[in-house]
């Protein structure tokens, strides 16, 4: 367990526990106990649904984690990877659920920019806060959604005014101690015309650590807003990773996001991006790299609902030992939403005969005058290519790095933050193993 102080379990008494020491404002605490009365009132979720018929659950007992009530890991050292030589305009540690900094530029906090604690913004800016918090999420969809609308912690807000653009990238590392619990809760809401990159990174600094990580992300993009959004999750190989992400596009704002997985006992991500308004694009870039007995599972949907949006969806999966991956993609079109250009991919690595790598584009097209395409390919290392660089003078182990980096160039390719690309390159590369 956490060395944080920890309540026994989530029961309704944990929950009121928890409730008198996160209850700063009226609204937020109504807000927690409908999604307790949701988490309450549902089953977890079964074998026989789409999104959770390929995961295994039986293992994992939310009563064997708990909900911290006070910091106390303030000497963790945490492992930072993406900002290595970058200027900040912003930056945040979070441990278990607990803010243990946070710093804001002083020019950008003049023009009106927030960034910090969701819990303290939420109090001192309720009229922002309010208005967009869990407004894009579905607290409903299950009943991981519903405990984290209940019990998040450890929030984070980045709030970008009307036509400020932000060249300097905002930063948050958030840490789980060994048997620890996040909550954490990512809200990026970008007015009209703003520009913002945001890094958010959450580890374990023991690889082999366990934990519950029960996380959630919304994005709101007004017309003509730009993101960079980074999000790279190498939690210890015993955390049971879930979560919902979720972004909002209205006119004209354009996204690119990327995520990279690579830590975690088991992940279960639920990410959708909806396309509300005329001329909006999406590029989603995701690195999955998987090892042991391993298993990602990613449920991805571009909801096309408005006219001449543009969304392009890129999955790399490397896999090792007897680790799994599962993919389950979507290109949903809504009627209003002609001239739709919707792209999907998955391309998997296999890097042993006991790995398995489950791919399931799918199309639910209601409109007619679109371009639609998706594609997955899964394959073995070519031996002839690991042959032709052992004849160079190279190891086995040092080819096959080679051949997983240039399987995940094209998504390198596409990050235009130097730190992001080197830093995913090097992860990449320290986690492959000798192939058998």
């Amino acid at each position: 367990m956490s060395s944080s102080t920890l309540v026994p379990t989530f029961d309704a008494s944990t929950f009121e526990q928890f409730l008198k020491n996160n209850s700063s404002t009226t609204w937020v605490e109504q807000q927690r106990r409908n999604a307790w009365n949701q988490f309450s009132s549902m089953a977890w979720p079964a074998r026989n649904e789409e999104d959770w018929m390929r995961s295994d659950l039986r293992a994992f007992q939310l009563n064997r984690f708990a909900l911290p009530l006070e910091a106390s890991n303030d000497n963790l050292a945490l492992p930072c990877w993406l900002t290595e030589g970058v200027e900040l305009a912003g930056r945040m540690e979070i441990v278990d659920g607990f803010a243990r900094r946070s710093e804001l530029l002083d020019a950008y906090r003049a023009k009106g920019v927030l960034f910090g604690s969701l819990e303290t913004l939420a109090t001192q800016h309720p009229e922002v806060v309010q208005k967009y918090l869990f407004s894009v999420l579905e607290t409903n969809q299950d009943r991981f959604a519903a405990l984290h609308a209940a019990c998040w912690q450890g929030g984070q807000l980045l709030y970008v005014p009307r036509g400020v653009t932000i060249r300097e990238p905002f930063h948050v590392l958030a840490g789980m101690s060994n048997g620890g619990t996040d909550l954490g809760h990512t809200l990026i809401v970008l007015e009209e015309g703003a520009e913002a990159t945001f890094l958010y990174e959450s580890n374990s600094p023991d690889a082999s650590a366990s934990g519950f990580h029960c996380g959630g992300v919304e994005i709101v993009m007004q017309a003509n807003s730009r993101l960079r959004y980074v999000n790279l999750q190498d939690w210890g190989r015993g955390v049971w990773h879930f979560a919902h992400q979720r972004a909002k596009l209205h006119r004209d704002a354009s996204l690119q996001w990327t995520i990279a997985a690579l830590g975690s006992r088991f992940a279960q991500v639920s990410q959708q991006v909806a396309l509300c308004g005329p001329g909006a694009e999406s590029q989603v870039n995701g690195v999955m790299f998987t090892q042991d007995r391993q298993q990602l599972t990613y449920n991805t949907i571009q909801h096309h609902r408005a006219d001449h949006c543009r969304s392009d969806f890129l999955y790399k999966a490397a896999l090792q030992d007897r680790s799994r991956t599962v993919w389950r993609g979507m290109i949903k079109v809504d009627p209003a939403a002609q001239k739709t250009d919707g792209y999907q991919r998955n391309d998997n690595l296999l890097l042993s005969d006991q790995c398995r790598a489950d791919s399931i584009p799918g199309l639910e097209i209601k409109a007619d005058d679109v371009r639609c395409t998706h594609g997955s390919t899964s394959g073995k290392v070519d031996e002839e290519l690991i042959f032709y660089a052992r004849s160079r003078g190279f190891t086995r182990k040092e080819a096959i790095r080679m051949i997983v980096t240039g399987f995940f160039q094209q998504i390198f390719d596409r990050i235009t933050i130097e730190s992001v690309r080197d830093a995913l390159g090097m992860a990449i590369a320290r986690q492959v193993r000798e192939y058998q």
